[in-house]
Order: structure tokens, then sequence, then C-alpha cells
């Protein structure tokens, strides 16, 4: 299947007939997708919630950014934590992984505990992911709901929450106002 996009690592982009409103305008950051199902962090959904508020309830002292907030990465264990950011000497090799060229996930806690200490430049901490069981992903790719898009740490970083899907929309050579809710391949 030479062409194929690979969906993770790789972006999902909610389109407009996806009826779930946890997903409206979506990007989804895929970090897993295989016969057992998969998994990724929406990574354009600010929540309201502070870093700072959250890890300090943690006892955990957040040296970043006063103002990040954390991003809300899907309706799935929402009280669960990753760190999604750039590849950086503070964390160790068996508790990161690299999702992209730029882009790595971080789980455990003593990760958390180092960058929250030193956070590099680009670093999002998510709440939640979302999860699809064995073949849901691909049904919903077939009814037309999601477009996979390769990333960047450009788009992911770089690009302000409020215009990441139109951007990545974009990214694919889609005018993102030319999209209408339709099911199945046209």
């Amino acid at each position: 299947m030479s062409g194929e996009r690979k969906i993770a690592p790789g972006l999902l982009l909610a389109m407009p007939q996806l009826a779930d409103p946890n997903f409206a305008r979506s990007v989804v950051l895929m970090v897993e997708h295989n016969e057992e199902g998969s998994f990724g962090l929406v990574v354009n959904q600010p929540a309201e919630q502070h870093v700072g508020e959250i890890l300090g309830r943690l006892g955990i002292t957040w040296n970043g950014d006063s103002n990040a907030v954390v991003r809300s990465g899907g309706p799935v264990m929402p009280q669960s934590g990753w760190l999604i950011h750039e590849p950086t000497t503070l964390t160790e090799p068996d508790d990161s992984i690299l999702l992209a060229p730029g882009i790595a996930l971080s789980t455990s806690e003593t990760q958390l505990r180092r960058l929250a200490e030193r956070p590099p430049r680009n670093i999002y901490f998510v709440m939640g992911y979302a999860g699809w069981g064995p073949a849901q992903l691909e049904y919903e790719l077939s009814e037309g709901a999601w477009l996979s898009a390769e990333t960047t740490s450009a788009l992911v970083f770089d690009t302000p929450s409020e215009k990441l899907w139109e951007a990545s929309i974009r990214s694919l050579g889609i005018e993102p106002a030319t999209l209408i809710p339709a099911t199945g391949v046209h």
C-alpha cells in the first residue's frame, strides 16, 4: 500500500461530519495505531486550568510560563497526564518516546518532575486521551470522520491552538472552507 499515509505517528484531523462533540475541529497527535486499537492526544484544545495549578496539587513546582494551560487530550481518563515536548537531555530514553522529529512524549512522574523544573521551550501538559478499540478508527476513517496528516514540530508547537486545525487541513492541500459534512468517500 505505497502512498497510504501512516496513522501513527501522525495527526488525525476531525472532519465536520464527526458527530462526537468531544472532537469538533480536533487535531489528534497519534501515538499508537495497531490491530489492538489506537491511542492519541488532542493537542489543540486548551483547558481553563493552568499547568502550575495542576502540578502544584501534586507537589510539583512548575518553572515554565505561568500562563501555560493544560490541554484536554481527549475524553478517556481525563485525570491521566502526559507531556508532549521537544526532545531534551533531561529525559531518560526509556521514559520518553520520540514520535516525530522534534516531538517526544513522556509519561513517568520522574520525567514530569524534571521537565517541570527545567521545561524546554516547546512543552504541553495534556490531561486525558483519545482511544479507539480494534478496527474502530479504520471504520471512522472509512466513514470520512477523520483525515490523517503528517506531523511536524512546527505544526504542533508553533501554530496557535485556535489555528492548528485549519493549518493542518491546509498542509494536505485542502482549503478548510471547502469541507462540507458528508459520509464516505466522494
